[in-house]
């Protein structure tokens, strides 16, 4: 029988609770800064929320799959489950983008749930057919070639490598296999999801594979997990800041430093869920979140779609009027945003009441 982490599902519920609640403001023009992307280089606690689900499928990986390795016999059936579930997610993505008006000829393919589907596939058959050694290297190696490939490879036809959003490798990559028309709609010259920030994205799910291994472990005291994932957590946090210096931490780049940055602070994150829910067994706290992580992908999806399906009940419309009257412009932003969250809740707590699990 697999081992469920009440944690685990309790931090990637708050994760994705964080994630509606940044993606949907009543009003674009007025949010508070922590909720808003950095504009280029830096980090802000909106920018964790992405690099925090990835890291915590990588956990997941490690409990999904740890049990069916050594049955070599039924890896054909596995890998066929593994790439059913990727299609499934990134075709999920790209209705999320068509809906409602189905323009194909100017969708954009990029975007969170289609790197969340590449992620999880490639780091799902890391996982069943290499070992941790071969993994480790992979993850530092996909970091370190990330950062030669964006400081020290020409661009075609833009000149010297640079870190700019229009003219890195990245975005030229982008424009070259997908055309303009295909990427993120604000600026159709380059993507934050783009393909070649895919390669340290693979490295945030490693990371979070190491963590989960280091979790399931029987030979250690819970203690002794904790300390470990709070150290580790420590020391990537400093390396990703000393990379910083040379390699700025960058969300829209996904640079090495902000990989290392960014899981550094979801172990330590996770270390303390951990300890507090699965050893303390402070658990009567919990069931909200536990809630949207148990199914986060429908949250996610439910939260995206409905308000494209009625604009003036959610977003800009309705839902921000009901607080106009007697709160400032940034707060009936704030407001509108939390009262999404809140009925996202609704559909996703009467699921983990009946024990309802949208698997994919």
């Amino acid at each position: 029988m697999k081992q469920r982490l009440l944690s685990l599902d309790f931090f990637r519920g708050l994760t994705v609770a964080g994630m509606i609640l940044v993606n949907n403001p009543g009003d674009w023009g007025h949010v508070y800064s922590p909720l808003e992307h950095s504009k280029w280089n830096g980090c802000t606690p909106t920018d964790l929320v992405f690099p925090f689900f990835l890291f915590m499928v990588g956990v997941s990986v490690t409990f999904a799959l740890s049990s069916r390795i050594a049955d070599t016999s039924g890896h054909k059936k596995l890998i066929v489950h593994i790439i059913r579930r990727a299609l499934i997610i990134f075709v999920i993505g790209m209705l999320f983008r068509l809906i409602p008006h189905f323009d194909f000829y100017n969708v954009r393919i990029p975007g969170v749930l289609p790197r969340i589907a590449v992620v999880y596939l490639v780091i799902s058959l890391l996982y069943l057919k290499t070992g941790p050694k071969t993994r480790t290297w992979l993850c530092f190696g996909f970091l370190i070639a990330y950062y030669l490939l964006l400081t020290f490879v020409p661009v075609p036809g833009i000149g010297p490598a640079n870190l700019e959003p229009e003219t890195n490798l990245g975005a030229w990559l982008d424009r070259t296999l997908l055309g303009e028309r295909h990427l993120w709609s604000h600026a159709k010259t380059w993507d934050p999801e783009g393909i070649l920030s895919t390669l340290p994205a693979f490295s945030t799910g490693l990371l979070g594979i190491m963590v989960g291994d280091w979790i399931r472990r029987k030979d250690k005291q819970d203690a002794e997990k904790v300390a470990w994932m709070f150290v580790a957590g420590f020391l990537s946090v400093l390396v990703g800041l000393i990379w910083d210096s040379f390699f700025p931490i960058n969300k829209s780049l996904w640079t090495s430093s902000f990989v290392l940055y960014t899981a550094g602070l979801a172990s330590m994150g996770l270390a303390l869920c951990y300890w507090l829910i699965d050893v303390q067994g402070y658990k009567s706290w919990t069931p909200p979140f536990v809630a949207f992580g148990r199914n986060a992908i429908t949250a996610y999806v439910l939260s995206g779609v409905i308000p494209q399906m009625f604009p003036h009940l959610f977003g800009g419309g309705a839902l921000s009027s009901l607080f106009i009257s007697f709160l400032s412009p940034l707060n009936v932003s704030l407001a509108a945003a939390i009262t999404l969250v809140l009925l996202m809740f609704i559909p996703v707590w009467i699921m983990y009441k009946r024990n309802i699990i949208v698997k994919i």
